[in-house]
């Protein structure tokens, strides 16, 4: 077949075949465009919806989506100032994966920015945010979740390892799991979390007392009995006569005049009524109740709260703490912080923030107040303790020398018989000039005894066996209760009174008046010295002779300390708390 039969030219077979060829080679590129611009369309739409901003490019020849989005450190919301925004979720919580933390509200800050390549929406992922794992809780248990006993005893023993889905913290019904293990993906060697929540699972309001917060009750009003005093009769005055016969009648306008004085005369000053406020505000704390928050580092907040007012910031004082702050240089702090800790924790509960020192603990388990001071000090009856004193019959020795002094005159009545009168008048003034001195040496020989007997006395007591803080705590309160003279530190103790109810007046004492915290710290910390160096001394006895009050009540709140160490046993309480103490922040996502 010859060329000249062909009718197709070069450039028909370019037009014909290399054009539609071309055209297929290009479609590839236009399809990932397309499918790119969509992809990065449907993106910024789930951006939107999550009011997140980020910064997007896009490759269309490569299919390829660039996302840098911004990673938070967040905190919640404050529970007085933000009300609203800590108990409502949010109202548009994101959709993307990962960003479960946006079902709250909190106080976020950028820490920095996380960018993903992805080639469809479905990829994307939004950064979990760092949280401290103890306010995630606290502000869940706050909101009304349970934790979930088997999921934090697994988090406990396999750390990371826990299963992706295994639960923390359950709804207040049990059925919806509120926080659970999420994948490590971003995770970056934290742990990893999830959360949800309903609005219908909210079963706490701002009246409820928030985790790490305790609440201090006043001390009972004692009111004295009134007395009625007898009014007497007040005979009306006879008008005065003037010397002329005349009346001594004031004029109406002197009268105003004169009660125009009085009532300025009457009117406090600017500083009266600025120390009658301060008066009245301070009398009103005293019967109101106080709402104290514990941390890690001890006392932080104190806050009064009127009897049957709301917990609410509106009805909410801030009182002054600093004397109660944990220092190096003092224990005040610490003593407050543990003694508190212990009041707040019983069996049921589950989260605590102030670990009490271990040499605290120890100090309220041992043995350290030997029983015969507390006979001394009148506590207890001696017969309620085991022998310690050393033996000795003071009348038996009296009566040794009663006959010992009879027989002697005896013997002088005999040879003042066989004397002369003027002998016998001489030898009996002898005989009574002795028989004097012989009374003042018995005297003061007996003194000396009494004396000698009293610090083998008080040396016998600081040896006797020592009683632990329970028992010592027993005897005391009973002491406080039947004793009969009033109190030097103004705490009266009725019978009606627990343990731990006196303990929270002694608190709610110790936050308002700075003085008497300090005095009750000085006493433990003197107990406490003792305790450690091997023994009560003579000093110690002294001090407690003077400060005796202090030191029974200083011993019901090491006793409270001591009861709850047994209340901190619970399996889900430790899990938990260990748990806490292992992970710091988490990953919330």
């Amino acid at each position: 077949m010859s060329s000249s039969d062909s009718n197709y030219s070069a450039t028909d077979i370019i037009t014909y075949i290399g054009v539609p060829l071309a055209v297929l080679g290009v479609l590839p590129i236009l399809y990932n465009t397309v499918a790119t611009l969509a992809a990065l369309s449907k993106i910024k739409r789930m951006l939107r919806h999550g009011r997140l901003t980020a910064l997007t490019r896009s490759d269309v020849v490569n299919r390829v989506i660039e996302v840098e989005l911004p990673r938070y450190a967040v905190t919640p919301c404050d529970r007085f100032a933000e009300t609203e925004l800590y108990w409502k979720l949010a109202r548009q919580p994101s959709l993307i994966p990962g960003g479960s933390w946006t079902t709250f509200n909190w106080q976020s800050r950028a820490i920095g920015a996380k960018t993903q390549r992805v080639e469809y929406a479905d990829q994307l992922r939004q950064p979990q945010v760092d949280v401290a794992f103890d306010q995630l809780i606290a502000y869940l248990l706050d909101l009304g979740a349970v934790p979930e006993a088997h999921g934090w005893k697994l988090l406990r023993s396999t750390g990371l390892w826990t299963p992706t889905g295994c639960s923390l913290m359950k709804s207040p019904d049990g059925y919806h799991d509120a926080l659970t293990i999420a994948p490590l993906d971003d995770s970056d060697g934290h742990l990893s979390l999830k959360a949800k929540w309903s609005p219908d699972w909210t079963t706490r309001d701002f009246s409820s007392l928030p985790p790490y917060w305790i609440r201090l009750p006043p001390p009972p009003i004692i009111e004295p009995p009134q007395v009625a005093e007898p009014v007497e009769p007040v005979e009306p005055a006879e008008p005065a006569e003037s010397t002329e016969g005349g009346s001594t009648s004031v004029e109406p306008r002197q009268v105003e005049d004169i009660e125009k004085g009085i009532e300025t005369e009457g009117k406090p000053s600017l500083d009266e009524e600025s120390l009658d406020s301060v008066q009245k505000q301070a009398e009103k704390n005293e019967r109101a109740t106080i709402t104290c928050q514990i941390s890690v580092e001890g006392l932080i907040s104190a806050r009064s709260q009127e009897d049957g007012a709301t917990f609410s910031s509106t009805h909410l004082q801030s009182l002054y703490i600093e004397h109660l702050r944990v220092r190096a240089s003092k224990n005040d702090g610490v003593w407050f912080a543990s003694i508190a800790t212990a009041y707040g924790t019983t069996s049921q509960t589950i989260l605590w923030n102030y670990k009490i020192p271990d040499e605290i603990l120890n100090f309220a388990r041992r043995d350290t107040v030997p029983c015969g001071v507390l006979v001394i000090l009148g506590v207890c009856d001696e017969s309620q303790t085991p022998q310690w004193t050393t033996g000795y019959d003071a009348a038996e020795e009296e009566r040794e020398l009663f006959f010992r002094r009879s027989n002697e005159r005896h013997e002088a009545f005999m040879s003042e018989s066989r004397m002369t009168p003027e002998a016998r008048a001489a030898a009996v003034r002898d005989r009574m000039h002795r028989e004097m001195n012989q009374r003042m040496q018995d005297m003061r020989d007996r003194q000396r005894r009494e004396y000698q007997r009293q610090e083998t006395r008080q040396s016998d007591a600081l040896q006797s066996p020592k009683w632990d803080t329970k028992l010592v705590s027993e005897h005391n309160l009973r002491w406080l209760r039947e004793r009969k003279e009033p109190s030097s530190v103004g705490i009266n103790i009725d019978a009606s009174l627990t343990l731990r109810d006196i303990v929270g007046m002694l608190l709610h004492r110790m936050v308002l008046d700075g003085e008497f915290a300090a005095s009750i710290c000085k006493i433990l910390d003197l107990w406490k010295a003792w305790a450690d160096n091997g023994g009560m001394r003579r000093s110690d006895l002294d001090a407690l002779r003077e400060k005796q009050e202090l030191f029974a009540l200083a011993s019901l709140l090491v006793a409270l300390v001591r009861d709850t160490v047994s209340a901190h046993e619970g399996t889900l309480s430790l899990d938990l708390q260990e748990c806490l103490r292992i992970w710091k922040t988490v990953r919330l996502g």
